[in-house]
C-alpha cells in the first residue's frame, strides 16, 4: 500500500490548482487584419464573502533578515496575499498589489506571504528581479497559512481583513489589484467595518 505525506500531497494539489486557467478561444491574428490586438481579458478571481467574520489567524510569519511577525497582532486592515515563486498567476498578480499598496497607502497593509518552501532563496531573488517598491517579502515556509486558509490550496489566495482581524472578503485565483473596481471594493468593505 502506497502512502502519502499530507504535505507533498497538499504541494501537488497547489501546483496542479495554480496553473488552472479557463480554456480560452483562439483568438484571430490582428495583425493580418490591420486592426489592433483586443485587450485581454480580465483575471478570472471574483471576490466571495463566504468566510467573513472568520479570525486572522495566530500565525507568525519572517522576512528575509529574520525579523517577525505576528499576524494576529496587526491592528490595521491588512490585505493578506498568499502567493509562490512557482505559481504563474501570482507573478502576474504581484506587480498589481505593489501598485495597490501605494495606492492605499495609510488605509490598508498589502501583506504578501510566499508559501515557497526554499524560503529567502527563491523569494528574495524574485523581489529583486521585480524591483517591487511597496511589498516586503514575508515568507511562510511551512506553508500554515496555506493550508488553513487557501481553499484546495488554490494560489494565489488573498483575503482582507479589518484592523480588528476579521475576515471581510477573500478572492481564490488572480484579480486585478490596482483596478478602480478592486479599489473601491477594498475601500468600501473597510469603511463598513468601522
Amino acid at each position: 500500500m502506497i502512502r502519502f505525506s499530507p504535505v507533498l500531497l497538499l504541494a501537488a494539489l497547489s501546483l496542479a490548482a495554480c496553473d488552472r486557467a479557463p480554456a480560452e478561444e483562439a483568438q484571430p491574428d490582428a495583425s493580418a487584419a490591420g486592426t489592433e490586438a483586443p485587450t485581454p481579458p480580465p483575471l478570472p478571481g471574483r471576490i466571495v464573502r463566504v468566510k467573513a467574520g472568520d479570525t486572522i489567524p495566530a500565525i507568525t510569519v519572517v522576512d528575509p533578515d529574520g525579523a517577525t511577525l505576528a499576524l494576529a497582532d496587526i491592528d490595521e486592515p491588512v490585505l493578506l496575499n498568499l502567493w509562490a515563486t512557482w505559481c504563474a498567476p501570482c507573478k502576474v498578480e504581484m506587480p498589481l498589489l505593489d501598485n495597490l499598496a501605494a495606492e492605499l497607502e495609510g488605509e490598508v497593509r498589502v501583506l504578501t506571504v510566499s508559501q515557497d518552501i526554499q524560503g529567502a532563496e527563491k523569494v528574495v531573488a524574485f523581489f529583486e528581479a521585480e524591483g517591487f517598491e511597496n511589498l516586503e517579502p514575508w515568507m511562510d515556509t511551512e506553508t500554515e497559512l496555506g493550508v488553513q486558509l487557501a481553499d484546495g490550496g488554490l494560489l494565489p489566495t488573498t483575503i482582507l481583513y479589518d484592523a480588528s482581524g476579521t475576515e471581510l472578503f477573500r478572492v481564490a485565483g488572480d484579480y486585478e489589484w490596482d483596478s478602480e473596481e478592486a479599489i473601491a471594493q477594498i475601500r468600501k468593505a473597510i469603511k463598513a467595518s468601522d
